[in-house]
């Protein structure tokens, strides 16, 4: 069955170039010119992912992306502008799973699209047995059949990419992570991302925890090494 994916942007030549591109990849395209469109068709015809632009009238990538958290989990990929380093940063912190500047290859776009569509699957993937399914340490309970994250069993919405990242954190609890191997965890190997990426995803995760516990301290940096989880 074919992947259906959102399409947003004001800019009606990008909407009809990337859109026939899409479709010839096999993917199933819905195009919206703003973000309050876009907002309200997403709403009544679900999509199993969605790139936005940023800068659009009416309602912004930024302001859309922030209702769509509030919906849930959908894949985002950001579109920014070119060396807009404040774009992507706030993009990332706010919850988008990638994002690709403009102007792009649409080669380069497929590729991210597929990569990100491969991460959901596998965040969704069952293991062997139910029990392989939970991980859990201490107050964390991580349930990768249902992508399900709790914290004191409050749960904490989460977005693929992050999902991943947690994981592999969570894994081998003490263990540094560098930035290259969390990059491969949420990314996959053949998909390259800058440090700051990884640095806004660990921001945002530590931010959605701490909204549940402003003590929590569990997602610990190692300056100039990476990352490590730390159990209570």
């Amino acid at each position: 069955m074919a992947n259906t994916i959102a399409l947003v942007d004001d800019d009606r030549n990008i909407l009809a170039s990337v859109s026939m591109t899409l479709e010839a990849e096999g993917f199933l395209v819905h195009c919206y010119n703003d973000g309050a469109e876009a907002l309200k068709g997403l709403a009544a015809k679900p999509v199993d992912l969605a790139i936005l632009d940023i800068k659009m009238p009416r309602m912004d990538g930024m302001e859309l992306l922030s209702n769509l958290r509030k919906q849930g989990s959908l894949p985002v990929i950001f579109l920014t502008s070119k060396d807009d380093e404040i774009d992507e940063a706030l993009g990332l912190r706010m919850g988008a799973d990638d994002y690709i500047t403009k102007p792009f290859s649409q080669r380069l776009l497929i590729e991210r699209i597929r990569a990100l569509l491969r991460r959901v699957e596998l965040a969704k993937e069952k293991p062997a047995t139910d029990g392989d399914a939970l991980l859990t340490r201490g107050d964390l309970l991580l349930d990768t059949s249902r992508h399900l994250c709790t914290w004191r069993g409050r749960q904490v919405e989460l977005t693929v990419t992050e999902f991943l990242i947690l994981k592999s954190l969570a894994a081998r609890p003490g263990h540094v992570k560098n930035r290259d191997q969390l990059m491969d965890a949420a990314y996959g190997e053949h998909i390259y991302v800058d440090d700051r990426t990884i640095d806004s995803h660990i921001k945002r995760l530590r931010k959605k925890f701490k909204v549940i516990d402003d003590d929590f301290g569990h997602i610990e940096t190692l300056y100039g090494v990476g990352y490590r989880y730390k159990e209570a």
